[in-house]
């Protein structure tokens, strides 16, 4: 039986990868370069379209037990992150043009995976396996057809994304080279004083903003809200959030900055450099007014602006069951972000997830969850499981791990131990029930 996946994000690519690798045959459906949407930029499977970093990879923090976790059950993304890793302290930054071409070459070597270059509009729910991994930019035609088969009216939020600017245009006299605490020297620091900051904020705040159908600002997720929104809630609330100091010295004044810009490094070659915490609907000509609020960005380069979209994703619990298959059509499976996990590898995972058990039905055997102790479990148990009311796109986090017995130790002692018992977990899952 062939597997059909629809779209080629970090989920679909897993799903791809993970089952073809496997002998299983795969028809893979991308309709990116024919057909492009709002925010991507090439035809490569796995494109970031957000941020570059896939964030942390210590275990005492849940992106780093996540891909832990994701490694023990194989990942495509993860291999290839490695190969496009650029400085980012403790965190797993990449190269996202390098990254997405590995990604890209990795599947297109299978001999089980057929690449098809095409927008998918609608499918027979009846004929073969389907996954549907088309993520919070799903094309309209094909999100006609969903809300169709689903029976059920669609979620959304709105997600925003950063400006980059070129190195060469960064004012590095007045900037500075360091992690926060002295941990490394991978991020380019652009300190303000009170008066730069009032004046930054100010500008924030008195900016023109695209203006978008349908935007609620009690839509907008928690990780991903626009710097003139976080201005917005008050004075303080920038320096207290993207752009606090903490940790960071200025080794011109050997003291901590009143607040901090900061700059993270896009590409390999150190080319290119992202702010921050700066996902933005400005209007592109306000953007460019705020940047030069900033002192070491008064001359900055834009290479590409900060947009905002609209996210789409599945009231999941309703209509999906706890393998992410769909209640009313058991062939049928979701995976990605368009069922209200929420960042790159979450997404990844979830389609690690529905490749193991999609794996397993083609053998004969049943679906199976993961361990509740693992963050893998914990988070996709939560999406359909836990969730009270409309489901609000969540990300890995110890919150959604069953907690210690002991609660007397530290904060990081507590994480330490989760996340061992979340790999013991997820090792004794995958000896007893193997891929």
């Amino acid at each position: 039986m062939i597997v059909n996946v629809i779209g080629a994000g970090l989920a679909g690519s897993e799903v791809a990868y993970n089952l073809g690798k496997r002998n299983v045959r795969v028809r893979l459906y991308e309709m990116r370069p024919l057909k492009m949407t709002e925010v991507h930029k090439t035809g490569y499977f796995a494109e970031l379209v957000c941020s570059n970093s896939l964030k942390s990879e210590d275990l005492t923090n849940a992106e780093g037990l996540l891909k832990a976790e994701m490694k023990m059950m194989g990942s495509v993304t993860l291999e290839a992150a490695e190969k496009a890793r650029v400085p980012s302290g403790k965190a797993l930054a990449v190269d996202r043009n390098v990254f997405a071409k590995e990604v890209t070459k990795v599947i297109e070597s299978l001999e089980t995976v057929e690449i098809v270059r095409k927008e998918v509009v609608q499918f027979n729910p009846s004929e073969e396996i389907w996954v549907i991994a088309t993520g919070p930019a799903t094309s309209e035609s094909f999100l006609s057809f969903l809300k169709e088969f689903l029976g059920e009216d669609f979620l959304f939020f709105f997600d925003a994304v950063s400006p980059i600017v070129t190195f060469e245009s960064i004012d590095m006299s007045c900037a500075f080279w360091g992690d926060r605490f002295g941990k490394g020297k991978d991020y380019i620091n652009c300190p303000l004083t009170k008066e730069e900051y009032e004046e930054l904020w100010r500008a924030l705040v008195e900016a023109e903003v695209i203006e978008m159908e349908d935007f609620d600002r009690r839509l907008l997720f928690e990780r991903c809200q626009p710097i003139e929104e976080i201005a917005r809630s008050g004075k303080d609330a920038l320096r207290y959030g993207p752009l606090r100091p903490t940790g960071l010295v200025d080794p011109r004044t050997g003291e901590e900055p009143y607040a901090v810009v900061q700059l993270r490094r896009e590409d390999k070659d150190g080319k290119f450099y992202s702010l921050v915490g700066f996902q933005t609907r400005l209007k592109w000509g306000e953007q460019k007014k705020v940047l030069k609020k900033i002192p070491c960005l008064r001359n900055a380069e834009i290479v590409r602006y900060g947009v905002m979209h609209r996210n789409i994703y599945i009231n999941s619990p309703k209509v999906l069951d706890v393998f992410f298959r769909s209640k009313r059509h058991p062939n049928v499976f979701f995976a990605g972000q368009i069922t209200g996990v929420e960042g790159y590898m979450e997404s990844a995972a979830s389609g690690i997830y529905v490749a193991y058990n999609v794996n397993r039905i083609l053998h004969g055997l049943p679906p199976l969850k993961l361990p509740e102790e693992t963050m893998m479990g914990a988070l996709f148990s939560y999406i359909i499981e836990r969730v009270e009311g409309n489901l609000k796109p969540m990300y890995a986090n110890f919150g959604l791990l069953p907690p210690l017995h002991d609660r007397t130790r530290g904060k990081f002692e507590r994480r330490k131990l989760l996340a061992n018992r979340a790999l013991k977990a997820m090792k004794e899952f995958l000896e007893a029930n193997p891929w």
